[in-house]
């Protein structure tokens, strides 16, 4: 759902309150995305004397006279590792092939995080492109505080998975435990002894596993005139959310977690929400060998430092992978080649990104971007199968 629709639905003065938690929005609820079509606030804005100009409505453009790159197309195939099933017809997913086929996306990864009946109805929705669509299932969590549910739950894993799931996700937790559409796990984090066994299966059957643990790092600081995220941060805060496991916590909840699983491969989506803290991620890519990084939804939060960003992708681009979990736009897809492979400086896209500081292209060499783009996922992809233990 995006962001000013979710607006729209629900209404600001319930988010002013708190009354949509984080940890309760579904697997479709990226904290970058808005509706560009909603130019409201920006009219809003342009009116305003300065004094009275809110920082929601803060809409810069860049005056500076520098070169500005289009990226059409991406330079390599794509594979992208992090979607969800936005289409819900026919039609929308034959624009979203025609999409991908326009800017280069070979393949595209669906985490459904669905079980059951709803992934066998998402599942064939998509099986009209078996070569451009691959999907993944959830964990069904009925029952978690219930003895037995570690089988039980196995059962509707090796269904979903002789129903054509390829990977697990995208499981979330953001400290309260983990939580699918229907369900949360309250006090369940993924190294609870509950997990083990079907972290266990999802390596016997070659399934890879990605998870969000924590959210960006502004969502944890107080919502006052220092945090420079806050334009995006107070929407989906959780520096208000009572017995919480903070960022720092999750992180090593992740790190157990794949310690304890190392016959299992782990996609950690959204650089581990680490954007912040690229070195801590490193440090924790270099421990695990089964842990990989995706790079969705975190575009914004790493082109203000590009020349660091750009030494961490030189270093670690074994272990990234390329995803977008922003919808099928085709010029969503051309903003993330213009931060990946140009060298474009100061730029905005606040209404993809819903925050108010300016961006900058990483300039990535031909080597690195192959390795993201495709090579790494292809990897994953192809070496599962010989791995698959029934």
């Amino acid at each position: 759902m995006k962001r000013r629709s979710f607006l729209k639905t629900f209404g600001t003065a319930g988010l002013a309150v708190g009354v949509a938690p984080a940890w309760s929005m579904s697997h479709v609820a990226n904290p970058q995305k808005t509706d560009p079509g909603s130019s409201g606030t920006v009219k809003a804005s342009g009116q305003a004397p300065p004094e009275k100009i809110l920082l929601k409505d803060f809409r810069p453009r860049s005056l500076y006279k520098i070169p500005v790159t289009e990226v059409s197309r991406a330079k390599f195939p794509i594979v992208d590792m992090h979607s969800h099933a936005y289409a819900r017809t026919p039609k929308e997913i034959a624009e979203w092939v025609r999409n991908m086929d326009e800017v280069g996306i070979a393949k595209t990864i669906i985490l459904t995080g669905a079980t059951g009946q709803e992934f066998d109805d998402i599942y064939r929705k998509y099986a009209t492109y078996p070569d451009r669509f691959e999907l993944w299932c959830g964990f069904d969590y009925t029952g978690y505080d219930q003895p037995g549910f570690g089988q039980r739950a196995i059962g509707v894993l090796e269904k979903c998975h002789e129903a054509g799931a390829r990977g697990v996700g995208e499981l979330h937790d953001k400290g309260k435990g983990l939580y699918s559409d229907t369900i949360t796990a309250l006090g369940m984090h993924p190294n609870d002894a509950r997990m083990s066994s079907l972290f266990e299966r999802c390596g016997q059957l070659g399934m890879p596993v990605s998870i969000h643990v924590a959210d960006p790092i502004w969502m944890y600081e107080s919502m006052d005139n220092k945090n420079d995220g806050l334009m995006n941060a107070f929407y989906w805060r959780l520096d208000n959310q009572p017995d919480i496991v903070g960022h720092s916590g999750m992180i090593d909840i992740l790190e157990l977690t794949v310690k304890k699983h190392a016959s299992t491969t782990f996609i950690a989506c959204h650089f581990a929400n680490l954007d912040y803290d690229l070195t801590r991620l490193g440090q924790v890519l270099e421990k695990h060998p089964n842990l990989f990084a995706d790079i969705s939804a975190r575009y914004a939060e790493t082109a203000p430092i590009p020349r660091f960003v750009s030494e961490f992708y030189a270093k670690y681009g074994d272990r990234l992978l390329y995803g977008t979990d922003m919808g099928f736009d085709k010029l969503m897809y051309r903003i993330t080649f213009r931060i990946l492979e140009t060298l474009d400086e100061h730029f905005y896209e606040t209404d993809m990104f819903n925050y108010h500081w300016s961006l900058n292209g990483f300039g990535l060499p031909d080597e690195i971007l192959q390795k993201v783009y495709r090579t790494n996922a292809e990897n994953i992809l192809t070496s599962r199968g010989a791995s698959v233990h029934a």
